[in-house]
């Protein structure tokens, strides 16, 4: 069942939002080469509850850290290491903060040092992807109207869209209805309404779709080793178009 959500708790949800989006301005300024992803952590675990918030992720279905680091060929559900980021590397985090019950969810890619063409190209398409998600997510349309324009994008430009990991409804519970892959249909899949919440997060790799998950049960990788790209804001659909709760 999706949860429609009234104007009043899409701006107690936007509170939550917003500690998630001033974590990721932070890490702007943080990441460069020789951190090390458990430092991201710490940072973020400390900067969320410096905001007022609580983090989420640490004991959720069991996993152990306040984000999720994953870096290159990782798509997701990383976790933190204490191997320093090298130049070159792109290193995706994603953070879940709490406040008042509700709750706020963003991934952002970011480049640690230069990287190469091709990397660029890969974090530039995926960004893309998101906002033309988000674009289409309007009142009436079906979720296939905003992601089939998402997916031609990625493949337009020689990408692959991850199929086996979704975006989701959120409000007090990190995974509500609708849950849905980021490819589609036009006119297929659940109409848009006023007052749902959920992440438009594409998934993006260099040369397949396909993907692995590693012996702890978590990290999903490509299954080629190509790289990964991934951006996510939380999002709420309105009567005067999407409200990305977790801008920056």
């Amino acid at each position: 069942m999706i949860i429609l959500k009234s104007p009043q708790e899409i701006e107690a949800m936007r509170t939550a939002s917003q500690i998630v989006a001033d974590c990721h301005r932070e890490l702007a300024k943080l990441i460069q080469p020789g951190i090390t992803t458990m430092e991201i952590n710490e940072f973020v675990k400390k900067h969320i509850t410096k905001l007022g918030g609580k983090q989420f992720t640490n004991g959720y279905n069991g996993f152990e850290y306040e984000t999720c680091a994953s870096v290159n060929d990782v798509i997701a559900h990383g976790f933190p290491s204490r191997t320093p980021l090298k130049e070159g590397d792109i290193a995706k985090i994603d953070i879940v903060a709490e406040y008042d019950g509700w709750l706020g969810d963003s991934a952002w890619c970011y480049a640690v040092g230069n990287i190469s063409p091709e990397a660029e190209k890969l974090m530039r398409v995926t960004k893309e992807c998101l906002y033309i998600g988000i674009e289409h997510a309007i009142v009436g349309n079906r979720l296939g109207d905003a992601m089939a324009p998402l997916q031609h994008h990625a493949e337009s430009n020689g990408f692959h869209v991850v199929r086996d990991l979704l975006g989701h409804g959120i409000g007090r519970e990190l995974h509500e209805e609708p849950n849905f892959t980021h490819t589609g249909k036009p006119g297929k899949g659940t109409r848009l309404k006023e007052g749902m919440v959920f992440t438009i997060e594409p998934m993006i790799n260099e040369s397949t779709y396909r993907m692995t998950i590693d012996a702890d049960g978590w990290t999903a990788r490509t299954a080629d080793g190509g790289w990964s790209a991934q951006y996510e804001h939380t999002i709420a659909i309105t009567a005067d178009g999407p409200i990305i709760l977790t801008a920056q």
